[in-house]
C-alpha cells in the first residue's frame, strides 16, 4: 500500500510539473522585411496544452511569427524555445511540430493514404507503426472511407481533415494551424471549427492559431494573442479581453457587432464621478462605480466603451442603468435579436434588441444602457483607464 501511495504520488507531480511545464516560449523577439519592421520585441510564454490563437488584421504580423515557429522563416533578433531549448537555428523538420496550412498543401498526385502518411515515411518510421498511427487517425477524424481517394475528388472540408490528419500521424509537441477554415464556406467553417475544439478536447495538446475572425479566436483559444502593427497589443484569456480590452483597438476588434464608443468628459467630485458625453450637456452617466486600473484628471477627455448587448430594451433593476428615449436610424434581424442603431452623441450606437421588441425605425425607443459592464479609455492614449 505504501509503495501504490507513492507511485501514485510520483505521477501525480509528474502531471503537475507537465501541466506547468512551457513547450513555447518567444524571447524579445524582432523581425523586419527590407526596412519594414514586421515583428516588434515579441515576448510569449506558451503552457503545455494551450491553445494559443494570434489575432489581428492582415498585415500585422501574425502569420510571420507562425512561420518563425515552424522553421520557415527566420529572425533577426531574439530567440524561440521549445523544451526550454532553442530551436532558434533548428531546421523545420528537427523542431518536432506540425502544421495545417491555408491552402492545405496536400500533394494532389497521392492519395489521402499516402499525403497523411508521408511525413512518418519520410522519417523512416517502421510500417508497423505507420499502420497504427494511420487507423487511429482516420478513424478519429472519420476519414477511414477516403484513404484511397485523391485530394481532387474530396471536398473541402474532406481535404481539410485530412491535412489535419497529416499532422496528427506525426505526434508533434506543437500544432500550427496558419488561418486553415478561411477558404471554407460559412457553414463548413462552424462546423470544422467545431471539430477543432473536439480534436483540442481530446488531445489536450499545445496549438497555435491564426485568424483574422474573431469569432474562431473566442470560441477556440484558451489564450488570445491580440496583434496589430508587429506588436501584442493584449494576451489573456477570451473572456477576459471580451470584458476588459486594454485599449480601444483591442476593444474596437473583438466582438461582432463591435463595442460602442462614447466620447466625452469625466468630473469627480468628493462623492461622485460623472460622465457627460459630447453634444450632449444635458445628459450624465454615473460612473462612480466603475474600478479604475489608472489615475484620472478632473475634466479629462475619455472614451466610455459598452458592448452592444449591455444596450437593450429590456428593463433592468441595476444600480448603474441610465435609460435614454433614442430614435433607431437602422435595424438589422438575425434571427435570434435585432441590432438596432441610433445616433447619440456625435457617434452611432448600436443595441440588442429582442426580436418582438417591436421596435421601429424613426419611432422614439426607450433604451437601456447597462453601466455596470463599461470599459473606460483615455482618449490620447488610447489606453484603459
Amino acid at each position: 500500500m505504501y509503495w501504490l501511495e507513492n507511485t501514485l504520488l510520483e505521477v501525480s507531480l509528474q502531471e503537475q510539473l507537465r501541466a506547468n511545464m512551457l513547450t513555447l516560449k518567444i524571447k524579445d523577439l524582432y523581425k523586419s522585411f527590407a526596412s519594414t519592421e514586421v515583428l516588434k520585441k515579441i515576448n510569449l510564454d506558451i503552457e503545455e496544452g494551450s491553445f494559443l490563437v494570434l489575432l489581428g488584421p492582415s498585415g500585422c504580423g501574425k502569420s510571420t511569427l507562425l512561420n518563425i515557429i515552424a522553421g520557415l522563416e527566420t529572425i533577426d533578433k531574439g530567440a524561440v524555445f521549445i523544451d526550454d531549448y532553442d530551436v532558434s537555428k533548428v531546421e523545420p523538420k528537427d523542431r518536432n511540430i506540425a502544421m495545417v496550412f491555408q491552402s492545405y498543401a496536400l500533394y494532389p498526385s497521392m492519395t489521402v493514404r499516402e499525403n497523411m502518411i508521408f511525413g512518418l515515411k519520410q522519417a523512416k518510421t517502421p510500417k508497423d507503426k505507420i499502420e497504427q498511427q494511420l487507423e487511429k487517425v482516420s478513424n478519429f477524424l472519420k476519414v477511414d472511407e477516403l484513404l484511397n481517394r485523391k485530394p481532387s475528388q474530396l471536398s473541402g472540408g474532406q481535404r481539410q481533415r485530412t491535412a489535419m490528419g497529416r499532422a496528427l500521424v506525426r505526434e508533434p509537441r506543437i500544432f500550427l494551424f496558419d488561418e486553415p477554415l478561411s477558404n471554407l464556406d460559412a457553414k463548413l467553417r462552424v462546423e470544422m471549427r467545431h471539430e477543432i475544439k473536439k480534436l483540442y478536447t481530446s488531445l489536450k495538446a499545445t496549438m497555435v492559431y491564426v485568424t483574422h475572425d474573431q469569432i474562431e479566436a473566442m470560441s477556440l483559444a484558451s489564450k488570445i494573442a491580440v496583434m496589430n502593427e508587429g506588436i501584442i497589443q493584449q494576451l489573456d484569456d477570451p473572456q477576459t479581453i471580451y470584458d476588459k480590452p486594454n485599449s480601444l483597438f483591442v476593444a474596437d476588434f473583438i466582438g461582432s457587432p463591435s463595442m460602442n464608443f462614447i466620447n466625452g468628459e469625466i468630473k469627480k467630485d468628493s462623492q461622485s464621478v460623472m460622465f457627460t458625453p459630447n453634444n450632449e450637456d444635458n445628459i450624465n452617466f454615473d460612473l462612480t462605480h466603475y474600478e479604475f486600473e489608472n489615475n484620472f484628471q478632473n475634466n479629462q477627455k475619455i472614451v466610455v466603451g459598452l458592448r452592444p448587448e449591455y444596450v437593450s430594451n429590456t428593463e433592468s433593476t441595476k444600480k448603474y442603468t441610465k435609460k435614454l428615449s433614442l430614435t433607431p436610424t437602422i435595424i438589422e434581424t438575425t434571427g435570434f435579436d435585432k441590432n438596432v442603431t441610433f445616433d447619440f452623441a456625435g457617434s452611432e450606437i448600436i443595441g440588442r434588441f429582442t426580436p418582438n421588441s417591436g421596435v421601429e425605425l424613426n419611432n422614439p425607443q426607450e433604451v437601456y444602457f447597462d453601466l455596470s459592464q463599461i470599459s473606460i479609455f483615455d482618449s490620447n492614449t488610447e489606453l484603459r483607464l
